[in-house]
């Protein structure tokens, strides 16, 4: 690795331990899969969009088996409610007081399969969680174990009986991922991976809560010069004022991107963030926090283009600054 820090080759080779273990479930998705753990070691959550069948779900579970984690799963339907998540109170005869009945949300990794088919006030009850991470329930604060991490999947089709998540909840997903279709000789083994046996018996846990705690400080530690600060900013800022953007992103928008490049910079084993670092993750951070012009729609313009065009016209700092 290039300019390694060697205090931290433990977490370097945690993170390099997380991705074989995955890969043996997941095939042919290795840059997903590093997404998805850079997000776990900055302290962020996760949406991951796509066609049914793809994987999500199985990705998010087999990062849950990895890190040894605690793990809870909610199939999102319409009648979830939000005590289901958040918990609730209840009297118990036996002490004769009110006690609290931890919900599903108390765990490491929280995986919200089909967010967008349950009802807006069940997904707002994460709005707390996602932020805060605690839950108040009845007046009384509840902190959630750390890490904490929400993975969330909704289908790209489909959206019949959908609730479209809103602007403040997809605001606190560091990152949004796209598995997309395997290719044919991925597929192949996939096939072949599965015939007798299920890959995710193979996972072993390779870490827990303690080191992915250590890397998350980790991560934080990672330097920012000024001049990449501004380059954010820049980026940002862009987003507010295209004619082709009707929401542009926000102030955490722009935390979220300094945080994923931070993370990325420490997969790749650098103590600095460059600006290819900022380039690599903005696609990611920033396709679901903003929105495009009913004009744009019509038009078919993808976000994506959108996002990169305004990469292309912000000038980088020198690579020499970014040191």
């Amino acid at each position: 690795m290039e300019n390694n820090i060697a205090e931290n080759s433990e977490q370097f080779e945690l993170v390099s331990n997380l991705v074989t273990q995955i890969e043996k479930v997941i095939v042919g998705k290795q840059s997903v899969i590093k997404m998805l753990i850079a997000a776990l070691i900055c302290g962020g959550h996760v949406l991951i969009e796509d066609m049914p069948g793809t994987g999500k779900t199985t990705l998010a579970t087999a990062l849950a088996k990895a890190t040894s984690l605690s793990c809870k799963r909610v199939q999102f339907t319409p009648d979830v409610m939000a005590s289901d998540i958040t918990g609730f109170t209840m009297f118990n005869k036996e002490t004769d007081r009110f006690e609290y009945r931890a919900g599903l949300v108390m765990s490491n990794i929280f995986i919200a399969d089909e967010i967008n088919r349950t009802s807006p006030k069940t997904q707002s009850a994460l709005l707390e969680a996602m932020e805060e991470r605690k839950v108040t329930v009845d007046g009384i604060v509840h902190n959630l174990p750390s890490p904490f991490m929400v993975i969330a999947t909704e289908n790209e089709f489909g959206y019949v009986g959908t609730y479209p998540l809103p602007e403040a909840q997809l605001d606190r997903f560091l990152l949004k991922l796209s598995m997309g279709y395997p290719s044919p000789n991925d597929e192949m083994m996939i096939l072949y991976k599965r015939k007798t046996a299920n890959p995710l018996d193979e996972v072993v846990p390779v870490c827990g809560p303690n080191a992915i705690m250590r890397c998350i400080e980790a991560v934080k530690s990672v330097h920012l010069d000024p001049a990449i600060y501004k380059y954010i900013v820049d980026i940002v800022t862009l987003t507010r004022n295209n004619p082709l953007i009707a929401l542009g992103a926000s102030p955490r928008a722009s935390i979220a991107l300094m945080r994923a490049s931070q993370s990325i910079a420490f997969m790749n084993g650098r103590s600095f963030v460059t600006p290819e670092d900022i380039v690599q993750m903005a696609p990611y951070v920033l396709s679901h926090r903003i929105h495009l012009t009913q004009e744009a729609k019509v038009k078919h313009t993808d976000v994506n283009i959108v996002i990169n065009n305004i990469l292309k016209s912000v000038k980088p700092p020198f690579r020499g600054s970014a040191q």
